[in-house]
């Protein structure tokens, strides 16, 4: 059964916090911060970008860093950075080729490259 009603309609079990009127809490504080304009402008700056950092932030991290400076400074800064260019092109030729077998599209085929550039800097290839 449902609990009997009082004079204005509600049940007994129902009370509230709220002791006086609409008019009452509006005369109180809160009057105040409504009368307050609202502010003309706001000021917000720009985030500030952290700057490029000169060289290589891969330089001796990942398990296979140390045999790729080694290698670099056997054969020259120039031409291990045209080996690993074309090692590069190479590897996402066929990351194109496999892609275009599974008939993946463009936007999946640079995710898949990207992860591998991600992977590479890991593992310390691009160091």
């Amino acid at each position: 059964m449902a609990a009997p009603l009082s004079a204005t309609g509600l049940s007994n079990s129902l009370h509230s916090t709220f002791h006086g009127s609409w008019a009452t809490s509006f005369a109180g504080g809160d009057r105040a911060m409504l009368a307050r304009p609202a502010p003309a402008s706001v000021r917000v700056s720009r985030p500030r970008r952290s700057l490029p950092k000169m060289g290589n932030v891969n330089e001796g991290k990942g398990l296979f860093a140390p045999l790729v400076v080694f290698t670099r400074n056997i054969i020259g800064r120039k031409r291990f950075n045209q080996l690993r260019g074309k090692a590069i092109a190479l590897h996402s030729q066929v990351i194109t080729e496999f892609c275009k077998t599974i008939g993946a599209d463009g936007k999946q085929r640079q995710g898949l490259i990207r992860l591998a550039k991600k992977n590479g800097e890991k593992l310390g290839f691009l160091a």
